[in-house]
């Protein structure tokens, strides 16, 4: 029997690897698999794949996560071959999450070698185990195990590619396009969002020089939206409510040239230990961390009295980045995602966020608000931003069109909601995000919508101030010598 597409992978990935060093990797990806298991049966997975993956413990990363997700992949498979021995009954009884691995790798990947006590156990079964997977394929009359796999399994879309943000504190784009050229062909960059680069689907960068000192950052392009609608000037004093791990932080340190200054808040003490390291790392000097609960800062002290931009990009389902997340992984993905629990979770999630949104708007000398999530639900969107707009409205504040050329905007269940934005996984190959722009009224004339699109715009996501001519000629400026400098990289490239 030939070896499956993604066990080549898993082998190819192994091959050449000692045994020593191969049975631990079967080890590190059975205690993946068993984590992402009992949290995805517990609903309360805290962590993604890649983020279990990537933890400074594990080696052989790639190889690592190869057998993981090809183990998850299969487990609807393994587990009713399985099914067909006493494996699970036997008097030597080995972790479950490891049973899976190895019957994976014996099955779809490269032969198990008898390295341990478990590797021997299964290869005693080796030939029940091959023999009831041709009988599976005999009875469900197809012609190799892909399959037996549902359709969503099957057909998971194509490659995200792999976007990175320079971080213009550190290193300037040209610079950063030079020297990752050294070493990967395609680099392109991106024409929405500024200093951000296009490199091809599955671009590992976790050990490059430039991630490790903060001289680019691995962000996706749907994550970056959020603080380029708000566009902060230099001088701003701009606060993000729900920081860590800190990829937006650093992205508005940056947009404002390390002026200014971006209070960064985050109630739980190791992600603000995480933050205040990503702060470190970058360089984004401007930055002050603040282990504090963002809905217990009062707007009122003097402290916070110059705050005039705001990103509140609050904890959501995340149902956005499944993909990116590799939860189309979990058996959970199947599943009925309208059970009373998943949307008990959603309501309790909403209510937080329209509390964390009407406390934002409260701040006295706020003259935008940014308001994102990567849920895709209009539980967790549309009827958020709905809700709070008498308040905001009676503020001084009103929608704002943020990146008035994106043709895919918020979904139609009330006026206005076409100044919304909407990303999606498989149509625009990114993560799904929402973004929502509030722009106090004595800052803006009018409200721009996407029909209404002007070429004199100087940035995407900015509103033009009409009783501010000076501000939009400096953009204007701004927008024309970028546009020299992209044209002097691309000839550089070319």
């Amino acid at each position: 029997m030939g070896k499956q597409a993604l066990g080549k992978e898993s082998s190819d990935t192994a091959s050449g690897m000692r045994p020593q060093l191969l049975g631990k990797v079967r080890r590190q990806a059975a205690k993946v698999v068993g984590t992402l298991l009992k949290g995805d049966a517990d609903r309360r997975a805290s962590a993604s794949i890649k983020s279990l993956i990537y933890a400074p413990s594990v080696v052989a990363k790639k190889a690592t996560l190869a057998l993981t997700c090809q183990t998850l992949k299969y487990l609807p498979v393994i587990k009713e071959v399985i099914g067909f021995t006493d494996l699970l009954s036997g008097k030597k009884k080995m972790p479950v999450e490891l049973l899976y691995v190895l019957v994976c790798d014996l099955l779809f990947g490269q032969d198990v070698a008898d390295t341990g006590d478990a590797e021997r156990q299964v290869l005693t079964r080796k030939s029940a185990l091959r023999a009831a997977l041709a009988r599976l394929l005999v009875k469900r009359n197809v012609s190799n195990a892909e399959g037996l796999l549902p359709p969503e399994v099957q057909n998971s879309g194509p490659a995200v590619p792999r976007y990175v943000r320079v971080n213009t504190l550190k290193m300037s784009t040209r610079k950063a396009i030079t020297i990752l050229r050294e070493s990967i062909k395609d680099v392109e960059i991106d024409d929405l969002i500024q200093d951000l680069l296009v490199l091809p689907a599955g671009t590992d960068l976790h050990k490059h020089p430039l991630v490790l000192n903060g001289s680019i950052v691995l962000q996706g392009k749907a994550s970056c939206m959020p603080a380029q609608a708000l566009a902060p000037d230099c001088d701003w004093e701009v606060l993000d409510a729900c920081a860590a791990p800190g990829n937006k932080t650093v992205h508005l340190a940056a947009l404002m040239a390390g002026r200014g200054k971006v209070i960064a808040c985050e109630i739980n003490e190791k992600r603000a230990q995480r933050l205040q390291e990503n702060v470190r790392l970058t360089g984004a000097s401007n930055v002050t961390v603040r282990q504090q609960d963002f809905l217990t800062i009062d707007p009122t002290l003097p402290e916070f009295a110059k705050v005039r931009g705001i990103l509140l990009d609050p904890s959501c389902s995340g149902s956005g980045t499944t993909v990116q997340r590799l939860d189309h992984l979990l058996p959970s993905a199947g599943a009925d995602k309208n059970d009373d629990q998943e949307q008990e979770r959603i309501e309790q999630l909403a209510k937080f966020q329209q509390t964390a949104l009407l406390h934002a708007l409260s701040f006295p000398s706020l003259e935008k608000v940014v308001y994102s999530t990567c849920s895709t639900h209009q539980r967790e969107n549309e009827d958020v931003v709905m809700a709070v707009l008498p308040d905001a409205k009676a503020k001084g504040f009103e929608l704002a069109c943020p990146y008035p050329s994106w043709p895919h905007r918020g979904l139609p269940v009330f006026e206005g909601a076409d100044l919304l934005l909407r990303t999606d996984a498989a149509r625009d190959n990114m993560d799904g995000f929402f973004v929502a722009l509030f722009v106090r009224k004595s800052s803006i004339s009018t409200s721009i919508k996407p029909s209404d699109v002007l070429k004199s715009l100087a940035t995407e996501g900015t509103i033009i101030d009409q009783d501010a001519k000076s501000s939009l000629q400096r953009r204007r400026k701004l927008k024309r010598q970028r546009k020299k400098e992209q044209q002097a990289i691309n000839a550089k490239i070319n």
